[in-house]
């Protein structure tokens, strides 16, 4: 077919005026050239970790209800970079989460008695088991544990650390044992000396009842009696927490505060109504060493066998 030379000239021109030959972008691109914006990664507080380690033992973490990890922790003003001593272990329950949290930055101390340093044969069977299982767990698992150190003390003469060390130390609800043994005394002493000017001493013990006179053998203290054995040694109470209180207990009872969770020492009577109850009330008190000492610390005594509680 021929075209006229008019009709050439108008099919040129349609051409021209024709939309490109190029693919149609994607909206979704074409918006932006500008890479997208690099979400920084969220910040894990280093304590929340340690509390939600998978090498926790699974009825230790079934306690955290009861002994509020975390809340303690803070209030004591534990720090990663810190020295901290916790006097008489047992287990380990606190020693899973001290030792993973101090773990690079700071240090921690699992202070235990020294099962030669006792002439009683059962005190020393028991003291023997507890030093066996802390170290069995230690070696375990060493990714958490490998930098965590035990430290053997003379219950007659007990020193915890260099002098001066140590920026915290712990004792989890044990005073009722050395108070039983007059050994409350020298203990506090070796607190005092084992930690830093303006170190702190952080205490959770079980606390009575207001209007409940606590029976010697019952496990149970006043808060008072804590606060008289601190201030002896030279400590000052900084602050008082209710973190660890339970106002069902009522700690009046015939086996004292190991008829509760997690002892139970009744067996059968009454089980369920201490396991409704739950763990005992207990006190939480931070002591502070002075920048400058003063107080006088208290004389020495004489060895426990009491299971902590």
């Amino acid at each position: 077919m021929r075209f006229a030379p008019l009709s050439i000239a108008l099919l040129l021109a349609l051409t021209a005026c024709s939309p490109s030959s190029e693919p149609a972008k994607d909206p979704a691109t074409s918006a932006s050239s500008e890479p997208a914006p690099v979400t920084a990664p969220v910040a894990v507080d280093p304590l929340d970790a340690a509390i939600a380690g998978a090498w926790r033992a699974p009825e230790n973490v079934a306690r955290d209800i009861y002994r509020h990890p975390k809340e303690t922790l803070t209030f004591f003003g534990v720090k990663p970079e810190q020295v901290v001593v916790e006097i008489t272990p047992g287990g380990g329950w606190y020693s899973e989460i001290l030792a993973p949290l101090l773990k690079g930055k700071g240090r921690y101390i699992a202070a235990v008695i020294d099962p030669s340093k006792t002439t009683n044969a059962r005190a020393a069977e028991y003291y023997g088991g507890a030093l066996k299982e802390l170290q069995d767990k230690f070696a375990a698992s060493a990714d958490h544990y490998a930098e965590a150190q035990i430290l053997q003390f003379d219950p007659a003469a007990p020193a915890f650390a260099e002098p001066a060390s140590a920026d915290v130390v712990l004792t989890f609800r044990n005073v009722h044992n050395w108070l039983g043994q007059d050994k409350a005394p020298i203990y506090f002493k070796g607190f005092f000396d084992a930690l830093k000017p303006g170190g702190t001493l952080g205490v959770v013990e079980h606390s009575s009842a207001a209007g409940v006179t606590p029976k010697e053998d019952s496990g149970y203290m006043t808060e008072q009696q804590i606060i008289d054995l601190a201030t002896a040694a030279g400590f000052v109470l900084a602050e008082r927490s209710d973190i660890n209180a339970n106002p069902k207990d009522t700690t009046d009872y015939a086996n004292g505060v190991w008829s509760l969770p997690p002892t139970l020492r009744g067996g059968d009577q009454d089980r369920q109504k201490f396991i409704d109850i739950g763990e005992s009330n207990r006190m939480t008190l931070r002591f502070t060493k002075p920048e400058v000492a003063t107080g006088a610390n208290a004389k020495l005594a004489p060895t426990d066998t009491s299971p902590q509680q």
